[in-house]
């Protein structure tokens, strides 16, 4: 699967699918068994995965931001509350209800 094919208009790539062919990538490249070319093919196409991959996180990110937008300002919000409840001091694990999206 490679990236350029759905960059140029050719099959569609998913973040899911992008992410799992790089997983087949390391293992592939972990066991030792190919060839240097093939090393080499492979690592390319890891590379252009990731990216691929950091492109559309960041996107989401981006489209994650205008969803908390805050009047005039934009403040960011973690994705699971639970990640930040307690490790921002809050001795309820309620927060200050300032990242609420609804």
């Amino acid at each position: 699967m490679s990236t350029r094919k759905a960059e140029k208009g050719g099959e569609a790539v998913s973040f899911e699918k992008a992410l799992s062919r790089v997983e087949t990538i390391v293992k592939e490249m972990e066991g030792g068994a190919l060839a240097l070319d093939d090393m080499i093919a492979r690592f390319e196409e890891g590379q252009s995965l990731i990216a691929f991959c950091s492109r559309k996180l960041n996107e989401v990110e981006r489209r994650i931001e205008k969803l908390v937008r805050k009047g005039d300002r934009v403040e960011t919000a973690p994705l699971d509350e639970k990640e930040n409840g307690d490790a921002e001091g809050d001795a309820d694990g309620e927060g200050d209800g300032e990242r609420d999206l609804f």
